[in-house]
């Protein structure tokens, strides 16, 4: 009994050490995935009809993959579908590359990110295309994003740090008028080996 209980205490002041460790070297893998369907209620669903247009999406997680999915319309002066997540905001670490595992549709979308929690205002973006059925790995740098309002350029915007995002999100603006489905199985950001 004496060994059990010696072994356990050694275990448990070990990982205490590490993950003490890991967190002061901010080693701890940074994640967020969809094996919980009770991540769905962090993200909302922001399109084109805030301005009179007439596209629709929905969410959903599904095999453990979040689920974009809906139909664009450039009628009405619109042209866009998009999904944040705007609740539970994680502590990025301020540089380390940002990786998406998808399952895409074939078009392209913008990953974006935004440093407050406001509903409008200066969005970092970054343009990707996915190939259709195909699962894809992207990888993501600061150097990636760029400071858009609108869909504008906006010159003299703060440098985007990941440590500051507060809101990460999805969005289809490829005009392309048509349905859409686009899977994301994780976004994580992985430290950086020393």
């Amino acid at each position: 009994m004496r060994l059990i209980i010696t072994t356990s205490i050694t275990l448990t002041i070990s990982l205490v050490a590490f993950f003490s460790w890991s967190i002061q070297n901010n080693t701890m893998e940074k994640r967020i995935d969809f094996s919980n369907s009770a991540e769905a209620r962090n993200w909302i669903i922001v399109n084109d009809t805030v301005m009179g247009g007439r596209s629709q999406a929905d969410l959903a997680i599904e095999n453990d993959m979040l689920v974009f999915t809906g139909d664009l319309s450039l009628e009405n002066n619109g042209g866009f579908a998009s999904t944040r997540r705007i609740y539970s905001p994680l502590s990025w670490n301020s540089k380390e590359t940002l990786e998406i595992k998808l399952l895409g549709d074939g078009r392209s979308y913008q990953f974006r990110l935004r440093t407050n929690r406001n509903a409008d205002g200066i969005a970092y973006v970054a343009n990707f295309t996915t190939t259709k059925g195909e699962s894809q790995v992207l990888t993501f740098n600061l150097n990636d994003f760029s400071p858009q309002f609108r869909g504008r350029l906006v010159n003299g915007a703060p440098s985007l740090n990941f440590s500051d995002i507060a809101q990460i999100g999805f969005m289809l603006a490829d005009k392309n008028p048509g349905n859409f489905v686009l899977r994301i199985e994780h976004i994580r950001q992985i430290p950086e080996i020393i």
